[in-house]
């Protein structure tokens, strides 16, 4: 594992590496810093392509050095002459880096809570498949099925609720914390559930479908903000990227559940029962789930945040972690930001790259992939629905486990640039095998190979990366907004997608529809090379403070 060496001259920041001595406390490092005792190079500090950028490269030759080295194993300091040392922390996101000494193991427990929030995500996945193997049966039970404006209705309501739940999601977190609200938002969650389940109307049907999506929107914003801020620095990307995964298990989940509904076409209706259990035992979980230290601190709760810190760090970590929290604040603590500051000067540049990556997310196809996939798997001779289905739900369940595995190894940057690229090149194979007369007999294994790849390119970075990193980017006093604002540009694009995507299709074709995709993943390339910063590695009040500088 590599480590990176985060250290301070006249309030500009740098990163150093080498032979580490002894272990070293954030406060002390600060008093190191004010009494002259260490000689720290100076980093470049630069924008690119009006995005955000850590402290780039610097060398230094022949100096005594001291400094702070941060890696999965502890925080120790470095002394050394040197003859040249290296430290790239964005522009080409390689460091040259020594990892430092064991810290020894922790005394808290963070798994067990990470556990009970994606129980949220398992929601938002299930809730997200479940009418897709329903439909026809509720359709049929709820006098529906020659309408396919109510059709709509059942299905797209989901969506319109998600919007407005993930926009009230970062406030609702702000005003009554994390685990609170994830109590409140069971309320939805349980009773949209139980209402899907017990309708004997399309009325009642839809209002279920409503409450359900304001749930899982909220739960979009929260579970993510929740995972990174009480993840320890070392594996916070591993266990944010869980958070997808749990998604595409939810959804996976889904699948399987519909499998009795050819023999019991009543059937549909337990299965969106299911979904009343994990929303109950989220809230029950959430009960005795610690609160979000830095949200605390946030409030002026420093006792409880202290608290909150031994029970996930251990009581070994507080002085140090409560240290990096002032720190960040530089002494003060300024209130929870309104709507209007995300798109002050101060803020609305790396909001906008929030705001960007989910907009790219969808716009690049995803949904569209999926949903043309079936037939595009019929093309191939595959006929089960649930066989197409399960195909998919695969690719992604596979794409994120090893992406969860990468994520502190390769870092957010590159498998979101690999990711892009990969799904670009999938889809150019989706566009030619449909409209390339000379592919024509190849045509079904192709558009089945590129599907597949698609959604597998897509599950390595682009779906879990983004939810993962804009908690990581945002200052504390915005990050619960600035991640709903974001989820809300998600959820629009994704309606917009499925709104017009067959309108699309049936005026310019298939071909060209993902001819068009891959343009979008190419330009996602391209913004994400000038836009988005490195952040494995570092804490979120290193982040913080870096961007401070760079903005």
């Amino acid at each position: 594992m590599q480590a990176s060496t985060y250290g301070s001259v006249n309030g500009k920041l740098g990163f150093d590496v080498q032979n580490q001595k002894r272990v070293l406390g954030f406060g002390e490092l600060r008093n190191r810093t004010r009494t002259g005792r260490r000689n720290l190079f100076i980093a470049e500090r630069r924008t690119c392509c009006g995005g955000l950028s850590l402290p780039s490269a610097a060398q230094v030759t022949g100096a005594k050095i001291a400094g702070l080295t941060m890696g999965s194993d502890g925080i120790s300091v470095a002394t050394l002459k040197a003859r040249s040392v290296q430290a790239q922390a964005s522009d080409g996101d390689v460091e040259n880096l020594i990892p430092s000494k064991p810290q020894g193991k922790s005394s808290g427990t963070v798994l067990p809570y990470v556990g009970v929030a994606c129980l949220g995500a398992i929601l938002f996945g299930y809730h997200l498949g479940v009418v897709n193997g329903a439909l026809e049966y509720l359709s049929i039970d709820l006098g529906i099925a020659e309408n396919a404006v109510l059709q709509g209705w059942v299905v797209s309501t989901l969506l319109a609720g998600a919007t407005v739940g993930s926009l009230t999601g970062g406030s609702l977190a702000d005003k009554f914390g994390r685990t609170k609200t994830f109590q409140l938002n069971a309320i939805p969650l349980a009773i949209g559930a139980f209402l899907c389940a017990t309708a004997q109307s399309v009325q009642t049907m839809i209002v279920g479908r409503l409450l359900a999506g304001i749930g899982i929107g909220i739960t979009s914003a929260i579970v993510p903000l929740y995972i990174s801020e009480i993840s320890p620095t070392e594996i916070r990307g591993t266990l944010g990227s869980i958070n997808q995964l749990f998604i595409c298990i939810g959804i996976l989940v889904a699948m399987v559940a519909g499998l009795p509904l050819a023999a019991n076409p009543l059937w549909w209706r337990t299965m969106f029962g299911i979904a009343v259990v994990p929303s109950v035992l989220l809230a029950l979980g959430m009960v005795v789930s610690p609160e979000s230290p830095r949200w605390l601190f946030q409030q002026g709760k420093f006792s409880e945040a202290e608290k909150a810190i031994k029970t996930l760090f251990g009581k070994e970590r507080v002085t140090e972690v409560m240290d990096d929290l002032r720190s960040a604040t530089q002494g003060s603590v300024e209130p929870e930001a309104g709507w209007f500051d995300l798109f002050s000067s101060r803020y609305w540049k790396v909001v906008r790259v929030g705001v960007s990556l989910f907009f790219l997310q969808q716009m690049a196809g995803i949904n569209a992939a999926v949903y043309y996939s079936t037939s595009v798997f019929r093309s191939a001779g595959i006929t089960s629905d649930v066989a197409a289905s399960a195909l998919v739900g695969i690719a992604n369940v596979l794409g994120t486990a090893i992406a969860s595995s990468l994520m502190d190894k390769q870092g957010r940057k590159s498998l979101l640039l690999g990711s892009f690229g990969g799904m670009a090149a999938s889809m150019l194979l989706l566009s030619l095998s449909f409209t390339w007369k000379a592919l024509d007999p190849y045509s079904a294994p192709l558009s089945v190979t590129g599907t597949f790849l698609y959604v597998l390119s897509f599950a390595l970075g682009a779906g879990p990366v983004p939810a993962l990193l804009l908690p990581e980017i945002f200052a504390s006093r915005i990050r619960a907004k600035a991640v709903s604002l974001s989820l809300g540009m998600h959820w629009i694009s994704n309606f917009a997608i499925g709104l017009y995507f067959l309108s699309f299709v049936t005026k310019f074709g298939i071909g060209r529809v993902y001819f068009g995709f891959a343009g979008v993943c190419l330009l996602a390339v391209v913004y994400i090379a000038g836009n988005i910063v490195e952040t494995k590695g570092r804490s979120l009040e290193e982040i913080e403070r870096a961007l401070s500088v760079v903005t």
